[in-house]
């Protein structure tokens, strides 16, 4: 395995040593939590077939199918992949605390976790993050190599590609879709109900659906995450996600994955408007594609950010970033808050097209941005941090390894 040590670590720079390193893992953080509304907030302002399907409710506006398909090929899947990786790096960051304070960090994550799922949103991750993070805690710290940690990452993360095939074959030849691909009128209009409503009735219907999306992590879903985490702790452990290599090799690395992920993306956008968003080929056989093409456009972004990102010139969208990855959970949560409020309690779900929906983005963007500066001119941790670092309790001291 490939070691990037701190000595390649370029000096024409606006941060340095350890400081450095820890703004560009924040601010890539920062990207990747912005990044992800990209994709959410259509989570928010339409019914949740829309999420994956833009053909949910019939042929699709002119809008729609050019906003759909751009998001598709430059960021569906994509700031998931980024976050997982990252959210490895953190554990392999964090595994000299010790495994029980790790096991407890992550349990309570997936408690924060599930309050959001069910009271707040039903589009969550934290909850999974929870669940899947214990099974790469454990393969962490049993680790012997990271060339055999990277070999099980990889594994894992084709299991649950092989896993997606199978579910594909298992809904038979005929590709019939289900209600949650197309849904009926009725359907639609019981979704907006319950989402409007809320109270009771959108509490029992997003427990449903918390456990039918925890059932899906375990069957399929979940391997993929564990293998992307395990990847990404291997990234942490040789330099890579510290920013130890050159600015040339990111910039090569990003141009290289990123050109990558367009070879795959641009053929399987095609394909799943040919195939006429028929269940069995749009949400399963080109999905595989799709998720590797998503891990390689994630990683390819984080390397060309690693390469162009930390030029003086872009110093100050640094910071701000890297301000927003310091409270990425406090973050995620105020977005839910935003969206929420305009959508469920303003009323503007579906009313809204995608076009619409993506102008909102940059200005929730702005409140994260601004929300973080000014918290964090205050304080040292955001506020739902602050709240998991006292769930978890204090963190032992880091074991020193021994020579």
């Amino acid at each position: 395995m490939q070691q990037y040590s701190s000595d390649s670590t370029p000096v024409a720079e606006p941060f340095n040593g350890s400081a450095r390193r820890n703004s560009l893992l924040d601010s890539v953080r920062g990207i990747s939590l912005l990044g992800i509304l990209l994709l959410n907030i259509s989570g928010f302002g339409l019914p949740k077939a829309a999420y994956l399907n833009p053909a949910y409710a019939g042929l699709p506006s002119l809008s729609d199918g050019v906003v759909w398909s751009l998001l598709s090929i430059f960021a569906q899947g994509t700031f998931l992949s980024m976050f997982a990786i990252l959210f490895g790096g953190g554990l392999e960051l964090l595994q000299k605390r010790g495994r029980r304070w790790n096991v407890i960090r992550l349990f309570w994550l997936g408690v924060i976790g599930f309050i959001h799922s069910v009271f707040m949103w039903d589009g969550d991750i934290l909850l999974s993050y929870g669940i899947t993070g214990l099974g790469a805690v454990m393969l962490i710290h049993g680790a012997t190599s990271g060339d055999s940690l990277l070999r099980t990452g990889i594994v894992l993360f084709s299991i649950g590609i092989a896993l997606l095939l199978c579910l594909g074959l298992l809904t038979g030849i005929d590709g019939q879709a289900n209600s949650f691909w197309t849904p009926t009128a009725a359907e639609l209009d019981a979704e907006a109900q319950w989402k409007l409503a809320g109270g009771i009735q959108a509490w029992s219907a997003r427990f449903s659906m918390t456990l039918m999306i925890q059932l899906a992590i375990i069957i399929q879903y979940g391997w993929e995450l564990v293998g992307l985490m395990l990847i990404g702790a291997v990234l942490m452990r040789n330099g890579w996600l510290k920013g130890n290599a050159e600015i040339s090799t990111y910039r090569r690395q990003g141009w290289m994955l990123f050109g990558l992920s367009l070879l795959i993306h641009l053929p399987v956008a095609a394909l799943q408007w040919w195939s006429d968003w028929r269940f069995d080929w749009a949400n399963y056989y080109l999905q595989v594609p799709k998720d590797l093409a998503a891990v390689l456009q994630g990683l390819g972004y984080m390397a060309l950010w690693y390469g162009y990102g930390q030029r003086i010139q872009l110093s100050r969208i640094s910071k701000y970033l890297a301000s927003v990855g310091r409270m990425t959970l406090s973050n995620y949560l105020l977005q839910t808050v935003v969206c929420t409020t305009l959508f469920y309690h303003l009323g503007w779900y579906q009313q809204l097209d995608r076009l619409s929906l993506l102008a909102l983005v940059p200005l929730i963007w702005c409140i994260n941005i601004v929300f973080s500066v000014l918290w964090l001119r205050w304080f040292t941790l955001g506020p739902v941090e602050w709240l998991w670092r006292l769930l978890s309790g204090k963190p032992p001291e880091a074991k020193q390894p021994t020579i």
